[in-house]
């Protein structure tokens, strides 16, 4: 396996607050951008291995988990980011490493709670929030233009997940031909699964328009909002806040 790519220019518009750090934890594929109320990176680094060999482990094992582009079925003893990640495809009929980024993010920001009262964890353009404050995601649909929109999220709100998928930037496996979709929700795996499955279905304005009926039966449950773009067209279900930049 290859070396995660540590070149991610968006990261620049992060802007910690007063008495925040910000700083990247990088392993094999793994590539965390990470802000918190003190420095975890060597804390997070451990985490980070432990929680990828649990999964490297499984897939050895389990080869199809990691190849499948629809559920699969693990046992009730299978680790526990494993397990998350596999229900949250088969909330949204993905396949399971659908999920990971997502997973993986919410883990280690869970995991250092303790630690920090504030810690945000973004794994690819995929972020978990743990926060005593407002704050705003930018969106960025398209990275070699500055982001104008993003979702503000109130502090009642947290802990939380934004995830983000793409059929036009990323390495990530997209069927669709949307810009950008993020979607809202408690679960990190969750989020993820869901941004997929939904950038899936994005393949012109008219699919926009059905959007709503394809997330309505997960509103308030598995997720708490979507924004989808393709072009200059833009959707937005369920609660989410945006706010210009």
């Amino acid at each position: 396996m290859s070396p995660a790519n540590t070149n991610r220019g968006y990261r620049s518009l992060c802007a910690p607050k007063e008495q925040e750090k910000a700083y990247q934890v990088v392993l094999e594929q793994s590539d965390l951008f990470v802000i918190s109320s003190v420095d975890l990176r060597f804390q997070i680094l451990d985490r980070l291995f432990l929680v990828r060999r649990e999964l490297i482990n499984y897939i050895t094992l389990n080869p199809e988990f990691s190849r499948s582009l629809r559920p699969v079925k693990v046992s009730p003893g299978a680790p526990l980011i494993v397990r998350e990640m596999a229900e949250a495809a088969e909330v949204f009929g993905v396949g399971p490493m659908a999920a990971v980024a997502g997973a993986i993010a919410q883990d280690i920001a869970d995991h250092f709670r303790e630690n920090s009262r504030n810690i945000i964890v973004e794994n690819g353009g995929d972020i978990y929030l743990h926060s005593n404050r407002s704050r705003t995601v930018a969106l960025l649909p398209h990275p070699e233009e500055k982001a104008v929109l993003g979702i503000r999220i109130d502090s009642r709100e947290f802990p939380c997940s934004v995830c983000s998928s793409s059929a036009s930037i990323g390495h990530s496996l997209s069927l669709g031909r949307g810009d950008l979709v993020a979607v809202k929700a408690r679960s990190g795996a969750m989020a993820d699964a869901a941004a997929t499955a939904l950038c899936n279905l994005v393949r012109d304005k008219k699919s926009l328009v059905g959007l709503e009926k394809n997330v309505s039966r997960h509103l308030g449950s598995e997720i708490s909002g979507v924004l989808a773009q393709i072009g200059q067209n833009l959707a937005v279900v369920g609660d989410m806040e945006l706010k210009a930049l």
